[in-house]
């Protein structure tokens, strides 16, 4: 699934191929990726709008048009190409916009789990689905008391999770960051200490950075772009491994609030407070 540094390596890469286009025609193939407005005002108002800028929010895609902001969630496998007006139509694209220079972003979606919202520009913050996001790694509102106010009694993997609390971190990031961490997964976020917290949030920095920097991460059938593949899965420490990096152990898998998580026992020792 597409988390922080692949949605950001996506918009890198789609800033380099259709900033400036114009829209001339929006084709929706499957109707249940747009969220809002109705399918038929989606496609009247992008309509002449042209890309002026491509921003991210979390793991949300943000298209500056001239009067709105087109906002796209990847999901589980969205992924966005480009073509040549003419070229022949995968099935699983859902979403074709048609630019006047006589190429195509085509919106790629196997699971069709994708979403897309037209949001006129002044209200893009302070309606769902941005106005509900957390605070973005890097905020310098992001500290441990603000962390100690958000967290509640559950599994710390469950809250690194929680969009409204940190944007951007998906299930192999939490993993990671847990070890780096040293926190068993299911340590009770409420319990944890000022230095768990400042750990969690250097860490927290530090792999998504990395990741941005390697083009996040390949795993399964993920790719951030047609022909490029994510290099942070060469340097992931726990998530996927079987043997700990630090002490040779073997890595055991659990499960954390319906996600399979990967921690060592002996580095993430469980916490007494659980018990």
């Amino acid at each position: 699934m597409p988390e922080l540094p692949e949605v950001e390596t996506v918009k890198n890469a789609l800033k380099r191929e259709v900033l400036n286009k114009q829209i001339i025609l929006a084709t929706v193939y499957w109707n249940n990726i747009i969220a809002s407005p109705s399918v038929k005002e989606f496609t009247e108002k992008l309509k002449n709008q042209v890309i002026n800028n491509i921003t991210r929010r979390g793991k949300w895609l943000l298209f500056e048009l001239d009067d709105y902001y087109l906002l796209s969630h990847l999901r589980m496998e969205g992924k966005y190409f480009i073509r040549n007006t003419g070229d022949e139509r995968n099935k699983h694209d859902h979403v074709i916009f048609t630019f006047s220079d006589k190429t195509e972003l085509r919106y790629n979606d196997t699971r069709k789990f994708g979403k897309m919202y037209l949001i006129d520009k002044d209200k893009v913050y302070t309606e769902k689905p941005l106005n509900e996001l957390g605070l973005e790694p890097w905020d310098e509102h992001l500290n441990k008391e603000y962390l100690r106010k958000k967290f509640k009694k559950k599994p710390v993997k469950t809250e690194l999770l929680d969009q409204s609390i940190i944007v951007g971190i998906g299930n192999i990031y939490a993993d990671e960051i847990l070890f780096l961490s040293k926190i068993y997964p299911e340590t009770l976020a409420s319990n944890l200490t000022d230095n768990n917290l400042d750990d969690i949030i250097k860490y927290t920095k530090e792999v998504l950075e990395k990741a941005i920097k390697l083009g996040g991460t390949t795993i399964k059938s993920y790719t951030s772009e047609e022909g490029v593949h994510g290099r942070f899965q060469n340097e992931l420490l726990v998530h996927t491994k079987e043997v700990c990096p630090n002490c040779n152990l073997k890595i055991e898998k659990i499960t954390v609030g319906g996600r399979g998580t990967y921690y060592c026992p002996n580095c993430q020792k469980k916490d007494k407070v659980n018990k």
